[in-house]
């Protein structure tokens, strides 16, 4: 799926895409615990887009690599598209 057609709400998102920003980390509070969180702004040649990555999922990407994100699903935070990958979904790198 291209940048540019992903929707609030869709669930099951298939995309890749190049990492062209990742924050630092920072440790959450959340329901079930503390936990370390950081984001990475995605691009492809439509468009860009937020993903959240937790725990293991953070040192899957960085800046420059190209990843595969499986069966994530959109929310929108503070007024933007974000990418959010369930533990059933993956992230992996690609060539």
């Amino acid at each position: 799926m291209k940048i540019k057609d992903i929707k609030v709400g869709m669930s099951n998102i298939n995309v890749e895409a190049g990492v062209v920003d990742k924050s630092d980390s920072r440790s959450v509070q959340t329901k079930y615990g503390r936990r370390e969180v950081a984001d990475v702004l995605l691009e492809d040649d439509t468009g860009r887009i937020k993903a959240s990555l937790w725990e293991d999922q953070i040192e899957k990407a960085n800046v420059g690599d190209k990843v595969k994100i499986s069966e994530a699903y959109v929310t929108e935070f503070r007024g933007e598209l974000q990418l959010n990958i369930p533990t059933k979904g993956s992230i992996e790198t690609i060539k």
